[in-house]
């Protein structure tokens, strides 16, 4: 059981937003993309009306999760543009924006931050062998390339999630590697809040033949990972993709102590439902573990936020505000 000064497990109360499914990618394990040009792009009418139910519920973080336009297609500063007014409108209905839209330029990283708390890009796995077999035919999946991302995003001191995906081909030397890649950066930059460790789970739309990760081995490199992450990046594991509660449990014994967004779906995994708040806390308590929301920036960045984030971000903070939400329920 652990010790009441170690004792919470943080998760973010989420909705995901996808403005749209379309991607230039076609990795093999990917159970979310539609070909270009098949993906209607959603509207910001479509998106102020979903936001609204939304103001009635216990919701503070929207993921915009997007497909990738090419960076050479003539549409992208319409995507890009397209992303930056679903983020201000959230904005503007009381929610605090996380984007995670792919490999983007330094220019387009810099103009997103003005409408995000925080944002986000998997590494996967560092490893370019991957490019010969479930990366093929993904050109945004080039290692170099997603690195880049990371030290960008150091260097405009945007608060960043990044993370493994596990099982895709790559080997455990891989996982370390790539460990130690996002660590080394962080440690110069101090800007990374969580790292994912994501077992890949078969969905109905692969084309990747595999089994699913093994899950006797997650805990063990949770345990590797807290090892080699600076103790300020929190280790986040999806619930939804664990096979049963003691692997959970086992997972936070490891090191675990994030679970992430939970939304009523999960747009990347769409076969496996996330598990809701109250379903996780009857796993957790009788073991010892305090579920406890949080905002989408950790709190160690809130003075990089823009004074125009920082001015909403004090809404969620203060107890008197969004009384219906509770905010002074989370860290």
């Amino acid at each position: 059981m652990p010790s009441s000064s170690s004792n919470i497990v943080t998760y973010s109360p989420a909705y995901t937003i996808v403005p749209t499914y379309e991607c230039f990618n076609r990795c093999s394990y990917c159970n979310f993309r539609t070909d270009p040009g098949q993906s209607p792009w959603l509207t910001l009418a479509e998106a102020e009306g979903i936001l609204q139910q939304l103001q009635s519920q216990n919701v503070c973080e929207i993921l915009i999760l997007s497909g990738e336009v090419h960076p050479h297609s003539s549409r992208r500063k319409a995507w890009l543009q397209r992303i930056y007014d679903l983020c201000e409108l959230a904005l503007k209905m009381g929610f605090l924006p996380h984007t995670n839209a792919g490999p983007l330029s330094f220019e387009e990283m810099q103009k997103l931050k003005y409408v995000n708390v925080s944002m986000g890009l998997m590494l996967e796995q560092l490893t370019p062998k991957l490019l010969n077999t479930v990366h093929r035919h993904a050109p945004s999946k080039i290692p170099e390339l997603r690195l880049q991302q990371l030290q960008w995003a150091g260097e405009l001191q945007i608060p960043f999630t990044t993370g493994l995906l596990l099982g895709i081909g790559e080997t455990e030397n891989d996982w370390w590697e790539t460990l130690a890649a996002i660590s080394e950066l962080h440690q110069h930059y101090q800007h990374i809040q969580e790292v994912i460790l994501q077992p890949h789970s078969p969905g109905n739309q692969q084309s990747f033949n595999a089994q699913a990760f093994d899950p006797h081995k997650l805990p063990e490199v949770i345990s590797k990972a807290r090892e080699i992450l600076p103790a300020d990046i929190a280790i986040q594991i999806p619930p939804n993709l664990l096979k049963d509660e003691n692997w959970l449990l086992a997972c936070l014994d490891a090191g675990a102590r994030d679970l992430g967004g939970i939304s009523p779906k999960d747009e990347v995994n769409p076969d496996y439902p996330h598990l809701q708040e109250q379903t996780l806390k009857a796993i957790l308590q009788p073991a010892g573990w305090k579920l406890v929301p949080r905002l989408p920036v950790y709190p160690q960045f809130h003075s990089w936020l823009t004074k125009k984030l920082a001015k909403l971000l004090i809404f969620f903070l203060l107890p008197s505000s969004f009384a219906s939400f509770a905010p002074s329920r989370f860290i």
